[in-house]
C-alpha cells in the first residue's frame, strides 16, 4: 500500500490522518474525528461529549480547535498541531506497543464517531476495534478480494490499483471503505485534502486512478459539467456511489459516461460501522443498495409489527459482527436503536427475490445533505435563538445536487412583520444559521407559517411540513 498526497488549502484530509489514527490506537487510545468545517461551538459540543485528553489539529483548523478547547476548559497545551511539512510526522526512537487481549477487541472503543442516530441532536457512536476490522473483512470477502474468481483484468480490487480519496476520513464512508478497505487491498490511495472538481479530474489523469468512491453530488458533477469532456476517464475500472441513494436517471447518465466501468451502490450506517450491503462482483452494474455482506442478517418490520416479505416495504433491522457498541454516554438513545442485538435503522427499504436491498426513504427525521447527516432539531434550536422567530420547524426540500437541503418554516415573533420587510426577516434567519453552523447545514429557504403543526403531546408533525414543501415545489413547477 502507499499514499500520495495532493497539496491544497482547507485540509479535511491529510496523509498524516491515518498515521495519527494508527499511532493513537497503538497506544490503546480512542479517536473521535471531527468535521473541519465545524464552527467552534459545534466542535465544542463534540468535545463535551467525548472528553478528549488531546486534540490533534492542522494549522488551518487550529483557531477553531483553540476556541472550542477554551470553551470547554481544555488547555492549549493539549492541542497538537500538524504542520504542513513534507517530512510529515517523525516517529520517536521508541514507542510502547500494546495489543488487545483475545476478549478485548469487542470491549475496547476504537472510534467515537459523530452521527445523528435516528432522531435528535448529534450523538456519538462508540465503535470497537473488533467492529472496524470485521466490517473491513466482511466487505473484502463480499468483493472476493485476494481470490482468483475471474481473470486478473476483471477482478474488482487488485493490489497495485489506485483509488482517489475525495471523501473525508472523519466520515464512516471515508474511514471504513476509502481508507481501511483500500489499504487492506494493497492499493495506492491518492489523498485529496479538499474536493474541488477540476483538480479532482486532473488528479484522475495524473495518477492514473482506477477506482472512484463518491457520493451522488459528485456523480451529478461528472454527468452534468461540460468540463468533464476535457479529461480522459477511460482508466476508471470501478465506481462506488454511497452515502445516499442514486436516482435511476442519474445512474443511467453515469453508465453512458463510463460505459466500460463497473458501477454500483452500497447501503450502510455509522451504527453498523459502515457497509451493510453492496453490489456483488458478478454484476457489472448495481442498480440498488446491493446484497448483504457476509455475516449480516436483516429483517424488515412493517408498520403493523409483522415481518415484511420480498418486495414489501419495512423498517430495516440488522444484525452484524460490525455493529457499534451504542451511543457513547447516551443510554436512552442506545436502548432505542440497539435492541437485542438488532440495529434499528429507521430506514424504509424493500428486499427483492435477488436479495437486493432497495432503499425507499428514511423513517427517521434526519436529513442527508451531500451525504452528511443534518439534524432538524439542531437547526431548530439555532433558529429559535433568533429574536424574530417565535417557533420553527425544519424539513428537507429535494435538491438535484445535494439530495435535499434544509428549509425552515418559521412563526415570526410578535408584530415583527409590521416593522420589518418579509424578505429582510428571511434573509436574517438564513444569515443567522450560516454564522453558527457548518456549510452543509445552511438553510436553502425560509417560509412563514401561522403555527407549527404539533400533536397533543407537543411533538412536531413534520409530515405536514413535508406536504407544504410538496405544494411549494408543485407551484414552482407551474411557473
Amino acid at each position: 500500500m502507499s499514499f500520495v498526497e495532493e497539496r491544497d488549502v482547507g485540509n479535511p484530509n491529510n496523509v498524516d490522518y491515518p498515521i495519527c489514527i494508527w499511532a493513537v490506537h497503538r497506544l490503546m487510545g480512542v479517536i473521535s474525528a471531527a468535521n473541519p468545517t465545524f464552527t467552534p461551538s459545534e466542535l465544542a459540543h463534540q468535545l463535551r461529549q467525548v472528553k478528549p485528553a488531546l486534540i490533534i489539529a492542522h494549522t488551518q483548523t487550529f483557531e477553531t480547535a483553540q476556541a472550542a478547547a477554551k470553551e470547554v476548559g481544555i488547555s492549549e497545551r493539549r492541542i497538537v498541531i500538524l504542520e504542513d511539512l513534507d517530512s510529515g510526522i517523525t516517529a520517536p526512537e521508541f514507542s510502547p506497543c500494546y495489543y488487545c487481549r483475545p476478549w478485548e477487541g469487542k470491549e475496547r472503543i476504537a472510534f467515537l464517531s459523530a452521527s445523528s442516530g435516528t432522531t435528535g441532536v448529534p450523538k456519538v457512536v462508540a465503535i470497537s476495534h473488533y467492529a472496524v476490522i470485521a466490517n473491513c473483512l466482511q466487505t473484502a470477502a463480499h468483493n472476493k478480494v485476494g481470490e482468483n474468481y475471474t481473470s486478473w483484468d476483471k477482478q474488482r480490487y487488485r493490489a497495485g490499483d489506485t483509488c482517489i480519496a475525495v471523501l473525508p476520513f472523519y466520515h464512516i464512508y471515508g474511514l471504513d471503505v476509502v481508507l481501511n478497505l483500500i489499504m487492506f487491498c494493497g492499493m495506492t490511495l491518492v489523498v485529496v485534502p479538499k474536493f474541488q472538481f477540476v483538480p479532482f479530474l486532473k488528479s484522475i489523469e495524473r495518477y492514473k486512478v482506477t477506482h472512484l468512491m463518491v457520493v451522488p453530488p459528485q456523480v451529478l458533477l461528472l454527468c452534468k459539467d461540460p468540463v468533464v469532456k476535457q479529461y480522459n476517464l477511460s482508466g476508471i475500472r470501478m465506481l462506488l456511489c454511497a452515502g445516499s441513494a442514486l436516482t435511476e436517471e442519474l445512474a443511467e447518465q453515469l453508465y453512458k459516461l463510463l460505459p466500460d466501468t463497473e458501477i454500483g451502490q452500497a447501503y450502510g450506517s455509522t451504527e453498523a460501522t459502515g457497509v451493510v450491503s453492496i453490489w456483488p462482483v458478478n454484476q457489472k452494474r448495481g442498480v440498488s443498495g446491493g446484497q448483504l455482506i457476509p455475516g449480516t442478517v436483516v429483517r424488515l418490520l412493517k408498520s403493523d409489527g409483522s415481518l415484511a416479505g420480498y418486495n414489501e416495504p419495512g423498517e430495516l433491522h440488522a444484525k452484524t459482527p460490525s455493529a457499534a457498541m451504542g451511543y457513547y454516554g447516551n443510554d436512552k438513545a442506545t436502548s432505542e436503536t440497539f435492541v437485542d442485538g438488532w440495529i434499528y435503522s429507521g430506514d424504509l427499504v424493500m428486499i427483492d427475490q435477488n436479495h437486493e436491498v432497495i432503499f425507499i426513504e428514511r423513517l427517521k427525521e434526519i436529513m442527508k445533505v451531500r451525504g452528511f447527516q443534518v439534524s432538524p432539531a439542531e437547526l431548530e434550536g439555532c433558529i429559535l435563538d433568533h429574536p424574530w422567530v417565535a417557533d420553527v420547524g425544519v424539513v428537507g426540500i429535494p435538491d438535484e445536487y445535494s439530495g435535499e437541503l434544509p428549509i425552515a418554516f418559521i412563526v415570526p415573533s410578535g408584530n415583527i412583520l409590521e416593522k420589518e420587510d418579509a424578505s429582510k426577516i428571511k434573509a436574517s434567519v438564513i444569515e443567522h444559521v450560516a454564522r453558527h453552523k457548518a456549510p452543509f447545514k445552511h438553510l436553502a429557504r425560509v417560509e412563514f407559517i401561522d403555527a407549527i403543526p404539533k400533536n397533543p403531546s407537543g411533538k412536531l408533525l413534520r409530515r405536514i411540513l413535508r406536504e407544504k414543501v410538496h405544494i411549494l415545489i408543485t407551484r414552482q413547477s407551474r411557473l
